[in-house]
């Protein structure tokens, strides 16, 4: 396996600490290995533990330093023990990246109270629960960087009714945060938004869904799914002194596709049908190729016949 091949110099975050919730696939993974390609020391956790070891193996064979530990983030004493655990052991905990998280489709009509709850509850109260216990046992006193992942929501969230609330109340939450934050030895708290990422999540959708999933990109005026490693790119931005100056904003990282409703007539007349002149941006190699982690070993055949696919249409090294 060769290196992680990221745009930022090496030694970036050198002497820094970050936990990534979710850290054990798809988004998660990614972001991983790129900061721990720059020299962070990283602490993966999740409710999983397998699906963390294997991550955590990969970048120790990379030559990264890699930790796992367990946490269910809709706990809040959970949350502070986590903290309170990462800086006995490292001494410090300078970046957060609120990585972990979950829905499921449905239409609101469908939608049953105890669902709605349950997902507002693991994404919402669950990123205000790490994010409380990272100030109270490390950054108020000492300053940080915290990401915090949501979703392209801007639009209202059809078919997800419930996650599209709890992004919602993420984004403003982060803000209010950011105010109240700041002057705490100038902490940071920012949002990325991803827009329709090419990822192993798309196994926890079913077949049909993907289906449709893959023959929509033409409504995104960059005429591709955006990848893991750009939505890493952007974590690593907003976590770097690149960003020093910029608290409060939640960055939508979708190659413009919240500003397009699309076009029943069919995308020919709008968009170039042979997909993006914007190449993807790629962490890392994967085999002689150079081609990016797609071939994830958590997903199954159907998504990884679908990615396959994907890639050949958009010509790209995706």
């Amino acid at each position: 396996m060769s290196g992680y091949n990221s745009i930022f110099k090496k030694d970036l975050f050198k002497n820094e600490v970050i936990l990534v919730t979710g850290g054990g696939t798809g988004i998660g993974r990614c972001i991983a290995h790129e900061l721990a390609s720059l020299g962070a020391t990283v602490i993966i956790a999740a409710r999983k533990l397998d699906q963390l070891k294997a991550t955590a193996e990969e970048i120790h064979k990379l030559g990264g330093i890699c930790d796992t530990m367990q946490i269910n983030i809709r706990d809040p004493v959970k949350a502070a023990e986590l903290v309170q655990a990462i800086v006995a052991k490292y001494g410090k905990l300078t970046c957060l990246v609120n990585n972990a998280g979950g829905q499921f489709l449905s239409p609101a009509s469908s939608l049953a109270p105890k669902g709605f709850a349950t997902v507002v509850d693991l994404n919402l109260n669950g990123t205000f629960n790490m994010c409380k216990a990272a100030f109270d046992g490390y950054m108020g006193e000492h300053g940080g960087n915290i990401v915090n992942i949501v979703a392209e929501c801007r639009n209202g969230f059809p078919r997800m009714v419930h996650t599209g609330a709890a992004r919602a109340g993420i984004i403003n939450m982060t803000k209010t945060l950011a105010v109240e934050w700041g002057p705490f030895n100038g902490i940071r708290i920012n949002c990325v938004a991803p827009g329709t990422i090419v990822s192993s999540g798309m196994k926890n959708y079913p077949d049909s869904v993907v289906d449709m999933i893959a023959t929509s990109d033409w409504m995104s005026p960059s005429g591709r799914f955006g990848t893991e490693s750009e939505i890493a790119a952007s974590v690593v931005f907003l976590l770097s002194p690149a960003a020093s100056y910029i608290n409060g904003v939640n960055l939508a990282v979708d190659g413009g596709s919240s500003l397009s409703k699309g076009f029943p007539e069919g995308h020919e007349m709008v968009f170039n049908p042979e997909g993006s002149l914007m190449p993807a941006y790629v962490g890392w190699p994967e085999g002689k190729d150079n081609e990016h982690n797609l071939k994830h070993v958590d997903a199954p055949e159907k998504v990884n016949d679908l990615l396959n696919k994907y890639k050949q249409k958009n010509k790209s090294k995706l």
